[in-house]
């Protein structure tokens, strides 16, 4: 800031990355570019005559020139304070940090100093990074709040969500004559013991089995006690040397005669209730019921767990019938339902015993669904049996 008091001239050559303000009496007199210019009294007749009339009109006045650099100042730091809670489509709830950078330059010089240089004789970036960091913090953590995009594809539209982010925030931006140019989203990070968990689980997808990942953390325990080395440590490797000398022969039986190893070479025991599985040659598992029941599992699929001598087909075993459940028999045949026609009236429908109860005869016309047409009684061969049961008619006496 210059102060302009007796002095009636001055002249400034900007730079061209530069503007600057003419302050009198508090108020923004005018706003120049870069370029030569001389400011004198004379510049402000009226004003400055009718203000020195004390002076014998040859007046001195005062006023301040602030110079604002329009430049783009880069690589600003921001970053969360502490994690973001958010919930993930994929992990649930799960807290995240992040961090960048961003750039920003002056684009509206006399909003910025109303609100915020004030009276400030020097204002640097320094003052205000704080503030503009906040702004970045509150705009970022509502956008990961209200977006869908699952955690595990973040990393590859961090270019487009940084844009997206400042978009968002130019307008606060604005309202203190400020213009954010760029905003970069360099990391969006996990808890570490997030992190491991998922590294664990990326390897055991990797190895494919848990006899593999087995091995996997046995060759790890070999190595770390390898790096403290002492009698216990060297007892401890021994015994998992031979664990994995012995896996690695019983493999390769199970891989040369499958049909021979499998009542002898039961897999490692899982936990309680976990089931294996032994299908197209290779071993599957472990498998709880439920996930048991999802498998491509029949009557005769070899299955083992924790307990069993040797394998067996899941028919054998009673905790695996549910299963297979036994299919029920045919239902029975639905009775047919007759027809007769007695006394100029049709009747029905009715059983085979009805029948009989309307006093049926050999003569009475009878029909039933599949005959073409009304037959006599005697014509019927389902019907004989009622018809024989009915006794002749008395001798006539004599």
């Amino acid at each position: 800031v210059i102060h302009l008091s007796s002095l009636d001239t001055i002249a400034n050559e900007q730079i061209q990355e530069q503007t600057w303000k003419y302050v009198n009496e508090g108020k923004i007199a005018d706003v120049f570019s870069p370029g030569m210019y001389e400011l004198s009294t004379q510049n402000l007749p009226i004003i400055s005559t009718l203000k020195g009339w004390k002076y014998g009109f040859n007046s001195p006045f005062k006023a301040e020139i602030y110079f604002f650099s329009t430049k783009v100042f880069t690589n600003f730091k921001w970053g969360t304070a502490n994690p973001l809670t958010i919930r993930d489509p994929e992990l649930g709830p799960v807290r995240l940090r992040a961090f960048g950078n961003y750039s920003f330059r002056v684009n509206n010089p006399s909003k910025l100093l109303q609100e915020l240089v004030s009276t400030d004789g020097l204002f640097q970036t320094d003052e205000i990074s704080d503030h503009l960091r906040n702004m970045i913090m509150t705009s970022f953590a509502s956008w990961v709040g209200e977006d869908q995009t699952p955690l595990f594809d973040l990393a590859s539209h961090y270019r487009s969500l940084g844009e997206q982010v400042r978009q968002a925030i130019q307008r606060d931006f604005a309202q203190v004559g400020i213009e954010l140019t760029q905003l970069l989203i360099e990391n969006i990070s996990l808890p570490p013991e997030v992190e491991k968990a998922l590294d664990q689980k990326a390897s055991i997808g990797l190895l494919g089995n848990m006899q593999q990942y087995t091995q996997y953390q046995t060759a790890q325990a070999i190595e770390k006690s390898a790096q403290k080395p002492g009698t216990s440590n060297a007892g401890m490797e021994l015994g998992m040397g031979m664990a994995i000398a012995n896996q690695m022969m019983n493999g390769m039986q199970f891989q040369s005669s499958p049909q021979e190893q499998l009542p002898m070479t039961p897999p490692p025991p899982p936990s309680q209730g976990q089931w294996y599985l032994y299908q197209n040659n290779q071993q599957l598992g472990p498998f709880s019921i439920h996930q048991l029941s999802q498998q491509d599992l029949n009557s005769q699929t070899q299955v083992w767990k924790a307990g069993m001598n040797a394998w067996k087909t899941a028919s054998e075993i009673p905790e695996l019938t549910f299963l297979f459940p036994v299919a029920p028999p045919p239902p029975p045949s639905m009775e047919k339902q007759w027809y007769m026609y007695l006394n100029g009236e049709r009747i029905g429908p009715l059983n085979q015993e009805q029948l009989s109860q309307q006093g049926l005869t050999r003569d009475t016309h009878v029909w039933t669904n599949g005959m073409e047409g009304w037959k006599k009684a005697s014509e019927v061969t389902e019907l004989a049996s009622l018809l024989n049961s009915t006794p002749p008619p008395p001798p006539q006496l004599v």
